[in-house]
């Protein structure tokens, strides 16, 4: 028998009751916090989980202390929506793409920017290659320019930093946004998908493309998010089409797929428990009560094997439009439409949730 456990936190887990009608309650305080003026538009933490990054249409990248939620600092620079950032292996820099066409590279412990780089039109994602030597950046269709991925060289001292592109590929339909590209296994190739609902693998070396996701098994409405296992073996991408799909990272075969009830804005994988996470929610606009409840903002949680949802998050008054996990798994933090981030650790008795 399935139960349903409901805490004041707002975390909800359903639990298949055992022999001895025992049930699990997951029990969460989020702790909330409040730096940026607009909606949240993307959550980064570094490789070591203790610093986390926020970006929001505000201009104004934000850095926290990952355990306490206790705001070290910004980055300030950007003249439009900050869309997306990624930090070096190293936490000591972090690249940022802006709407105001330009991704800008800085110091992250001086907030001191490094370089810009200047496009014509915005700066959509950016990624960090493994070594990070090099950074993938995609660019919107503006004014006559269509959308592309520019790879840029990333220079060891800031002084010897150029601008020039070591790769540039351009989208088949170049009038679609290429809403997120990472790099694949061993820098190899770059995975992309955008407006077009089309995954499509790069080879970086020859700027060929290699493969693009199947039609008939592929998404069928825009790619919003794109996020990579660990080990890179896999990633996940969510989609306005109310799902979420996992995919081999080398052959882009669909491993699985995960069906929810509203617009898929950002998914996140556990790097512990085979679980991953999926945001979104109609936008209040389209909804006739002011209810946080009508637009479903929550964050829900599915089995990554059986494909079954396990639980979720409540809390957001807006859709979720960021999600990340710490690497260790055993925190995760959502940005949302309201403007605000929420980190949530997890009780002891998360890691014991049995289907």
């Amino acid at each position: 028998m399935t139960m349903e456990c409901v805490n004041p936190e707002g975390l909800r887990f359903n639990q298949m009751r055992s022999s001895s009608h025992q049930t699990l309650e997951t029990r969460m305080r989020p702790i909330l916090m409040k730096g940026h003026e607009r909606p949240l538009t993307f959550l980064r933490y570094n490789r070591d989980g203790d610093l986390l990054f926020s970006c929001a249409k505000d201009h104004t990248p934000t850095l926290w202390l990952a355990h306490n939620g206790e705001r070290l600092g910004t980055y300030r620079g950007h003249n439009g929506a900050v869309w997306c950032c990624d930090v070096s292996r190293d936490s000591s820099r972090l690249i940022t793409g802006s709407a105001d066409q330009t991704a800008k590279l800085w110091d992250v412990k001086s907030g001191k920017q490094l370089f810009t780089f200047n496009f014509g039109s915005s700066a959509r994602s950016v990624d960090f290659s493994v070594g990070d030597h090099l950074a993938v950046i995609t660019t919107d269709h503006f004014m006559g320019v269509s959308s592309a991925i520019h790879v840029k060289r990333i220079a060891e001292d800031p002084q010897d930093q150029v601008a020039d592109s070591v790769l540039v590929l351009q989208s088949p339909d170049g009038k679609k946004k290429i809403n997120r590209a990472v790099w694949g296994p061993l820098n190899q190739t770059i995975v992309s998908g955008g407006e077009d609902a089309v995954i499509r693998i790069w080879d970086t070396e020859t700027g060929k493309l290699l493969k693009q996701s199947d039609e008939q098994v592929g998404h069928k409405e825009a790619i919003t998010s794109l996020c990579k296992a660990a080990d890179d073996s896999h990633f996940l991408t969510g989609s306005h089409d109310k799902t979420a799909k996992l995919w081999d990272m080398r052959s882009l075969t669909l491993i699985k797929s995960y069906t929810t009830v509203v617009p898929v804005n950002a998914v996140a994988m556990s790097p512990l428990l085979n679980h991953v996470v999926l945001g979104g929610g109609q936008d209040a606009s389209t909804v006739t009560t002011t209810d946080h409840r009508a637009g479903k903002f929550e964050a829900k949680f599915y089995d990554t094997i059986l494909e079954e949802e396990i639980g979720g998050v409540k809390g957001h008054f807006g859709p979720i439009n960021a999600l990340a996990f710490n690497p260790d798994g055993k925190s995760f933090s959502s940005g949302g439409e309201d403007g605000y981030v929420r980190l949530h650790h997890f009780d002891s008795n998360y890691f014991n949730i049995r289907i």
